[in-house]
């Protein structure tokens, strides 16, 4: 695993946590942008695991 990997995985795990919490804050007060603004912000974090995912699996294995 390399650090860039390692760090698309961390931010990205911060972005799903983020976002759950506005979601789940939107949805408390009823602020429909503010839950779509979070549940966009897990879908940014899916992607930026899933690209930490991609730099993993592309490297090289000796």
């Amino acid at each position: 695993m390399t650090q860039r990997s390692k760090a698309d995985k961390a931010e990205g795990t911060i972005d799903k946590v983020a976002g759950k919490v506005k979601e789940v804050a939107g949805k408390a007060t009823k602020d429909r942008e503010l839950e779509g603004k979070g549940k966009a912000q897990q879908s940014k974090g899916h992607l930026k695991s899933a690209k930490g995912d991609l730099k993993d699996a592309a490297k090289p294995r000796h």
